[in-house]
């Protein structure tokens, strides 16, 4: 499971598809709807925030929003609807950790995706993230 901290613009079709069913997954273990991935260590900044189904909710939706804009046909209903607006923060160094696992999958499974991104310094964070100095994030398995 990776629920990326980066922009799933930069996504392939695979990585794309692959993060919205994760994410799903990470929906239902929060809801405590299936005893799977329970501990797993992208769940704990989510686990972590005072409003855990609001964080997921809004991460999910900005993964569908993504998905629109590709012509793709995510289930919007399988999000948990959430009034509340939360943010989450990720570090630089997580970012930047991120940034270089993405690329060489995109290196390896889709080319020109890699080429069109390879030049990117800085990507752009997931919507509800806030960047903050520091190195890889704590719960990171590197």
């Amino acid at each position: 499971m990776r629920l990326w901290s980066l922009h799933s613009k930069y996504l392939d079709p695979q990585g794309l598809v692959a993060l919205w069913r994760e994410t799903l997954l990470a929906q239902a273990v929060l809801r405590g709807e299936t005893r799977g991935y329970r501990n797993h260590p992208q769940l704990i900044r989510f686990k972590n925030h005072p409003a855990p189904l609001a964080a997921i909710s809004l991460y999910l939706s900005a993964i569908h929003a993504e998905a629109e804009i590709r012509g793709y046909s995510f289930d919007k209903r399988k999000i948990k609807p959430t009034r509340k607006v939360v943010t989450l923060t990720v570090t630089a160094g997580q970012m930047a950790y991120e940034w270089t696992h993405l690329l060489g999958k995109l290196k390896e499974r889709n080319p020109a995706l890699y080429q069109k991104w390879l030049a990117t310094e800085v990507p752009e964070a997931h919507p509800m993230f806030e960047v903050r100095a520091g190195e890889v994030e704590p719960w990171e398995r590197q």
